[in-house]
């Protein structure tokens, strides 16, 4: 609508200019009377009998739709919409919306883990609670299936990357963090397929938004005010967490996503 408008407001300008001219150019002369049709010399071709056609270029035509649109230009084409006013396609009725994501179930009684959870869970607390980092190495699982650790591989000594990322040369501030992990609610992921785990923190399955003030406590027990903003920015909990198989497996202790 814009765009007629402008035209609209340079064809006016345009106009009045011209009449300006026109104006301007009659000083000094004088002003003659108009004469009668019937005065008026015949062109050449043109027989006494046929009059003249009037120089004066017929009205444009107005469009129906612009009567009653003050700011549209008359004779000009009415620019195209800029956006494609059909209606919307009815989406298929049969189509079934999206259902909500299934609430995540924290569990706080650990009697409803399997036993061998339960007892894999006890040793590594009594392990860090001990603060001897090597009494971990006999539970994570030597061999093919070791206990995944942060980013290491099969060929990386478990033990030795956790040390390296703890604060401290004794890898006391792991131990530290495993133990805040396994004091919080947990949740079962993937149950009745055989990727089943237990894993600790729950925050690391349930979004940090849906957190109750209580929840936001425990959280804070792990991290920092300003790590759990992060996370909210993130998009999920990307700290420290640990995974137990229903069978009694230590499947991981990771950071991320």
């Amino acid at each position: 609508m814009r765009i007629v408008a402008g035209a609209h407001r340079r064809w006016a300008v345009s106009s009045v200019l011209l009449l300006a001219m026109l104006a301007s150019s009659t000083v000094g002369f004088p002003i003659r009377p108009a004469l009668a049709l019937s005065e008026l010399k015949p062109l050449p071709g043109q027989t006494s009998e046929s009059p003249a056609k009037d120089e004066t270029p017929p009205a444009p035509s107005v469009d129906e739709s612009t009567e009653d649109r003050p700011d549209a230009v008359i004779g000009l084409p009415e620019p195209a919409p800029l956006i494609d006013n059909k209606p919307a396609a009815t989406p298929d009725a049969s189509a079934a919306e999206e259902p909500p994501a299934t609430p995540v179930e924290v569990i706080y009684d650990i009697e409803k883990a399997p036993e061998p959870v339960r007892r894999l869970r006890q040793l590594m607390v009594e392990a860090a609670a001990s603060g001897d980092l090597e009494r971990l190495r006999p539970l994570m699982n030597p061999g093919p299936n070791q206990t995944q650790v942060v980013l290491g591989d099969n060929d990386t000594d478990p033990v030795e990357l956790l040390k390296s990322l703890s604060g401290d040369p004794d890898g006391l501030e792991v131990l530290a963090i495993l133990l805040d992990v396994l004091s919080t609610g947990f949740v079962r992921v993937d149950a009745g397929t055989p990727d089943e785990v237990y894993v600790w923190p729950y925050f690391a399955e349930k979004p940090l938004g849906t957190l109750t003030a209580p929840e936001k406590v425990e959280l804070l027990r792990i991290v920092t005010a300003g790590d759990y903003d992060g996370m909210l920015e993130y998009g999920n909990y990307n700290f420290f967490r640990a995974g137990i198989s229903p069978d009694g497996q230590w499947k991981f202790f990771t950071a991320g996503d």
